[in-house]
């Protein structure tokens, strides 16, 4: 939960003193009825002063004393309102909606005015929302809510907080802005995918792992206290013996299956924007991929087209826990954009200082040269498969119907499954997860004929 600095309100003192509207900006706080009221009194007077009218002098201080009147009740206010807000959840996914929940506390002894409350949201969040508080009583609070939702992935700032008063005349209004802001961060859709072998696991991962001991010998083996829960089937009784105490066998961790998540960010490799362009089908790939690999006990790393990992040089930021490092990766990708670049050498270069184990690649557009550099980086993985998304497939122009660009895509498909991948073409429509079913089936099968939805 943030709270507004310096009790950011309608009046009244901020903490360490002074105002916080001066008579300057009180006066500036005129709406353009106040102006108009101002405006029509001066010149009514003037008018009364040339022409001799004494009613009309009366008319004309009326008008203009009205709206100076009003600034000056607004000015002698001494309301101090704290605010705060509270979002839930901070990280949601794309379509998906998250609350915010806003709160006034009233922390002066006089009771407040009529409030307008106003939070300041982008717009593809949804509308700005504004509410009325009614009369809020010396120690009291107001609760309101609001709903945000995005089609499109990213961080958006929530926030500041602005407090509107205005008098019973509407002549004058005052506004005054919170420091503090929260942040909602939209990440890519997750679909949930089958549970499939496609390589790559290491030995004593899945449904074949097996703890050992740390040494071969029983003699040799390196004991530690007994915990609370020990299996006493696990006691050492020789080297409880020799230290008087129970002491247990030590066993090694599991080994972790690793695997790299390749995204492919190039701009020249996709067309079109929004969120049922390519590259998002892609981002949301590589999100649900490496979801996935992660709940299934996979060390994941992160690669995009640049060679750099995101978001750290382990591509999951140092965390341990399969949550935590899902949360990472998502926060990552929720901003994640086109490179500049040209070229996927440099994904090339990083997978060489440490590639091994399985390679899951979501691809642009490819063309001779690139597919190339593509097929020389099955070298050392365990195992690979490819999602390629060509920009020709995707494109809504007679190029989705040309044999010429089809033809080409398939031989580039082929000189990847000639390299060792397991490549396939992802169509517009295609069902990711009927796509990883696939790559994990039988030998031939993701060389099978293209079915329509994009399932190869």
């Amino acid at each position: 939960m943030d709270r507004g600095e310096g009790a950011p309100g309608t009046g009244g003192r901020e903490p360490g003193g002074g105002y916080f509207h001066g008579l300057g900006a009180a006066l500036g706080g005129l709406t353009t009825r106040g102006r108009s009221f101002l405006a029509a009194g001066v010149a009514a007077a003037g008018c009364a002063y040339v022409l001799g009218q004494s009613d009309l002098l009366r008319v004309g201080l009326l008008l203009a004393v009205l709206p100076l009147v009003c600034v000056l009740v607004l000015h002698g206010t001494r309301h101090r309102v704290t605010g705060s807000r509270r979002l839930t959840p901070a990280r949601v996914s794309m379509a998906a909606e998250a609350r915010v929940h806003l709160r006034i506390d009233n922390v002066s002894r006089l009771p407040t005015g009529l409030l307008m409350l106003q939070d300041r949201v982008p717009y593809v969040l949804g509308p700005r929302p504004r509410f009325v508080l009614d009369r809020v009583e010396p120690g009291g609070r107001r609760e309101v809510a609001y709903r945000v939702r995005s089609e499109l992935r990213g961080r958006y700032p929530l926030g500041p907080l602005q407090l509107r008063l205005t008098d019973p005349f509407g002549m004058c209004e005052l506004t005054r802005g919170f420091s503090a802001y929260d942040t909602l961060t939209v990440v890519p859709r997750v679909d949930p995918l089958p549970p499939t072998r496609l390589g790559g696991e290491a030995t004593g991962y899945g449904d074949g792992r097996a703890r050992s001991l740390a040494l071969a010998g029983e003699d040799d083996v390196i004991p530690r206290g007994y915990r609370h829960g020990d299996d006493l089937r696990r006691v050492h009784w020789r080297s409880t013996a020799r230290h008087g105490e129970l002491m247990v066998r030590r066993e090694e961790q599991p080994q972790r299956a690793h695997c790299t998540v390749l995204l492919d960010t190039r701009g020249v490799g996709y067309e079109g924007v929004g969120p049922d362009a390519p590259f998002e089908w892609a981002v949301s790939g590589a999100a649900s991929a490496a979801v996935h690999l992660l709940e299934r006990g996979f060390a994941v790393r992160l690669l995009t087209d640049t060679g750099s990992s995101l978001p750290g040089p382990d591509g999951g930021g140092g965390a341990h826990d399969a949550s935590d490092a899902a949360g990472l990766l998502l926060d990552a990708l929720a901003v994640v954009d086109h490179s500049a670049g040209d070229g996927l050498s440099p994904a090339y270069d990083a997978l060489l200082r440490g590639g091994e184990g399985l390679l899951v690649a979501f691809l642009g557009g490819l063309d001779d040269r690139e597919t190339a550099v593509v097929a020389r980086m099955r070298g050392r993985s365990r195992a690979a498969v490819a999602f390629v998304l060509d920009p020709a497939a995707w494109a809504a122009d007679a190029r989705a119907h040309d044999p010429r660009a089809r033809q080409a895509a398939e031989r580039r498909l082929r000189v990847l499954r000639e390299a060792g991948w397991t490549a396939l073409s992802a169509a517009p429509g295609a069902s990711l997860p009927e796509l990883w079913r696939l790559a994990g089936g039988p030998p031939g099968t993701a060389g099978a004929a293209e079915q329509p939805g994009g399932a190869a």
